[in-house]
């Protein structure tokens, strides 16, 4: 048996080269980085209604598409850019969620104002401001939401906030490493 066969690794990243990258060196990682942090706003709002895999391929795509991901360029797009965007073949072109994103990083910098960071803002709702580690034996144990999740997403609707309700907010949660989910005796677990 090859060592690479031996690793355990929660099985929803599968076979796919960039799925494992992802899950091995990202997902479930604590991130406190307010740029990481507005990417992953913007991709899990992009994700809504699709699958993650459908985002991580375009991922260079949003990129380029929302400059770098920087919070202070995309809160001042235009409807020229919405109009860029909208047949940018590297995104997912739906209107409401590119407006959505635009919004979205408006608010973020409120935030960013009102609590020195989002990261200090997110991580605040995490009990010690420390993330969660689950124990999960299988991904039938996987939340899809929480009563933070819900929390969460409550404030934020709030504050006007799209695209980013409990389920989106759980995932959001898992790949910022706020939530540790990966299965128990898994490589990527902490």
């Amino acid at each position: 048996m090859t060592m690479e066969k031996a690793l355990i690794r929660c099985s929803w990243c599968g076979n796919d080269p960039l799925y494992i990258k992802y899950h091995d060196e990202e997902w479930g990682r604590p991130v406190r980085d307010d740029r990481v942090l507005f990417e992953f706003l913007i991709l899990e709002g992009a994700q809504a209604g699709l699958s993650w895999i459908t985002i991580l391929r375009r991922r260079e795509g949003y990129r380029k598409a929302f400059a770098g991901f920087d919070v202070h360029k995309v809160a001042v797009f235009t409807a020229d850019d919405v109009d860029r965007l909208m047949n940018d073949p590297g995104i997912i072109r739906n209107k409401l969620k590119v407006n959505a994103a635009i919004g979205n990083a408006k608010l973020f910098i409120t935030i960013q104002k009102e609590f020195g960071s989002f990261a200090d803002y997110i991580w605040g709702f995490m009990p010690g401001n420390e993330p969660l580690i689950h124990n999960i034996r299988d991904l039938g144990g996987l939340p899809v939401r929480t009563e933070i999740s819900d929390d969460i997403s409550r404030d934020m609707k709030k504050r006007g906030f799209k695209f980013f309700g409990t389920t989106i907010c759980y995932a959001f949660m898992q790949a910022t490493g706020m939530v540790n989910d990966h299965i128990e005796g898994c490589i990527a677990r902490y």
